[in-house]
């Protein structure tokens, strides 16, 4: 109880000196609040940065953690139409995992008002969209509904959208597909544009593409099988599944199981270059800001000699002095500290920020708590030793020299 008295009252008396000298105490703080900001704001915005190629990551390689299946024998051969389909599917349901697709890239031919072209197709599940993290321009991604369409759903890409005149999905445009003898595809959506869309292309769903093609084996293309799971049993599930994946498919077929999301090539934090300029910067302006704060800490103390060598005579310890006049200095920072941090808010917060940052972003971070904390834990830090040698220049003052200064 002493202890917690004893804090409080010397941060109650640090606070009163520092109104008594809070002009040239709120010289030495602008450049404290303006390190600080720059520190949590870089912190701030540097999360949301982060999200920004996380997602982007995301999209190209899938969520971590993506394992990937695939099977074949000694030749080269992918197992029979449906076999890996059961295998997978069976393998799907006995780990629980919740999203799980097949990945198949082909070619067909569409029939456009300019004539038949060339289009590539990916045919997909539904769970895709949700392990690559797939915007959708116009329209919207495939549902559960779009498995009974007699009639395939069509995600299409720009240049598809565009030869086909550019439609408003709202009327339900269509296409004509060459595949399984002449099909209409309805376009329930449209990419957003990429630099890769100077050749049409489009997604399906795989059991719709599998409709359209010819009922012969020799047609047949096994495709990519995806499970996206949680990254920390991934390593000990990996084993597990290409054991169950080659025991449904018998002897003669070999499943090979990888990995491939961005984490598992992870190089460290594209961001930290930036960091480091940033907060070197900001180190500075902090260190700065210190020598500002020592200054007039030492001529508060030299002031103050008298009323020093006063409370030294009437009992106040040396440990209760310097901790007393080091207090000043750290109440003053961690008042700038908060300053700082509420600009970093404001400034990271602000939708013009956070719309240019993250732009594309589906899920924006909320501001991180770890970038206040870092603040004004920099602040305290600035404080504590702005405030260590004027404390050790107050605590070595004598007595009886004070009092008669």
């Amino acid at each position: 109880m002493n202890l917690a008295s004893s804090i409080v009252g010397a941060i109650v008396e640090a606070w009163a000196e520092l109104r008594i000298h809070k002009t040239r105490v709120l010289l030495s703080l602008i450049g404290v609040a303006v390190a600080v900001t720059a520190i949590t704001t870089v912190v701030g915005v540097g999360a949301i940065a982060q999200q920004a190629i996380t997602e982007s990551s995301e999209r190209q390689s899938g969520r971590p953690a993506l394992i990937s299946v695939a099977a074949y024998n000694q030749t080269g051969e992918t197992p029979e139409p449906g076999s890996l389909d059961a295998a997978f599917q069976t393998v799907q349901q006995r780990y629980g995992i919740d999203y799980a697709s097949r990945n198949l890239y082909a070619n067909s031919t569409v029939q456009f008002a300019t004539g038949v072209t060339d289009v590539s197709v990916q045919a997909v599940d539904i769970d895709f969209g949700t392990i690559h993290r797939v915007e959708v321009d116009q329209g919207s991604w495939f549902t559960e509904s779009d498995e009974d369409r007699l009639a395939p759903a069509l995600i299409v890409n720009t240049a598809f959208w565009k030869q086909l005149g550019s439609p408003d999905l709202a009327t339900h445009p269509v296409a004509q597909l060459t595949a399984g003898g002449g099909v209409t595809g309805v376009v329930v959506g449209v990419l957003p544009p990429t630099g890769f869309d100077d050749y049409p292309g489009m997604t399906v769903l795989y059991s719709a593409w599998m409709r359209l093609q010819p009922d012969r084996t020799d047609a047949y293309q096994a495709p990519n099988y995806e499970l996206w799971v949680p990254p920390a049993i991934a390593e000990d599930l990996m084993p597990l599944v290409q054991r169950d994946i080659q025991g449904e498919l018998g002897d003669g077929f070999t499943a090979q199981v990888s990995r491939n999301d961005y984490l598992a090539t992870e190089q460290g934090d594209p961001l930290l270059p930036l960091k480091l300029v940033v907060g070197g910067v900001a180190v500075l302006v902090l260190f700065l800001g210190a020598l500002g704060l020592v200054n007039i800490s030492l001529v508060t103390v030299r002031q103050r000699i008298r009323e020093i060598g006063i409370r030294r005579s009437f009992g106040a310890t040396a440990g209760r002095v310097f901790f007393a006049v080091m207090m000043e200095s750290v109440v003053a920072t961690l008042a700038a500290g908060v300053v700082g941090v509420t600009l970093a808010i404001v400034i990271v917060q602000n939708p013009w920020v956070r719309e240019k940052v993250g732009q594309g972003v589906q899920d924006l971070p909320p501001f991180p708590v770890e970038a206040a904390v870092i603040g004004l834990a920099a602040a305290a830090g600035v404080g504590a030793l702005a405030g260590l040698l004027p404390a050790l220049v107050a605590v070595r003052v004598k007595v009886i020299d004070a009092i008669r200064y």
